[in-house]
């Protein structure tokens, strides 16, 4: 499996756009498809990569907002959680609704899909490997807000619990740009993260600023 794989920073807000592919059969993902279309296309035009899905960790207007530009320059497949279905403005003929446990094929490469609510409810995660689209539920040294509209804390804290279980060389890919440094491993965060380091619930809502329900 040759596997063809592109970090790319856009936006005001510091988004982290993935281009993930099979080089075997040149199909490619594009994670949370915002802010500059053309720049991500080109880039995928110059690799030699066709887009075939659109994946989206989660429906934030800055997660989302280059998908309509998108469907108009491919037939890309648009793939969320269910929870989230009806909050992606396309066509019900492009998009596709996933739930925790399910894979996405892009050619021969497998993800495996997360449910990680607590940023917003359908909130999830991609394990590609030994790599993890962390999407905005786990940052370098930090993890998503809980206080936005549909945002849970004890949630979170569960969903990071989860992904604090995985092996220490799982690589962490953010969905933006808040650290020196773009990735991490979970080792890392699992050492210095606070966010990780939490014990219990209430220690984490003490951290986030948050009461129990």
């Amino acid at each position: 499996m040759k596997l063809y794989f592109k970090q790319i920073e856009l936006g005001p807000l510091q988004n982290f756009v993935y281009l993930i592919g099979s080089l075997e059969t040149r199909e490619a993902a594009v994670v949370d498809p915002a802010w500059d279309v053309p720049r991500i296309l080109e880039i995928a035009r110059q690799d030699e990569m066709r887009i075939t899905t659109a994946i989206i960790t989660h429906t934030h207007f800055d997660h989302i907002n280059g998908v309509g530009d998108l469907l108009k320059a491919t037939d890309a497949k648009v793939v969320v959680h269910k929870k989230e279905l009806n909050d992606v403005p396309v066509s019900a003929s492009n998009l596709k609704g996933l739930e925790g446990g399910d894979e996405i094929s892009i050619g021969p490469i497998k993800l495996s899909v997360l449910h990680t609510p607590g940023h917003t409810p359908g909130s999830q995660c991609f394990l590609l490997g030994d790599r993890l689209i962390a999407g905005d539920t786990l940052f370098i040294g930090g993890c998503g807000r809980c206080d936005l509209p549909g945002g849970d804390a004890e949630q979170m804290y569960h969903s990071l619990s989860r992904l604090s279980r995985m092996d220490d060389q799982v690589i962490v890919h953010p969905g933006h740009n808040y650290a020196p440094k773009p990735t991490s491993t979970l080792q890392e965060e699992k050492s210095y993260n606070p966010f990780l380091k939490a014990k219990t619930v209430d220690q984490f809502l003490l951290l986030v600023g948050a009461a129990r329900k």
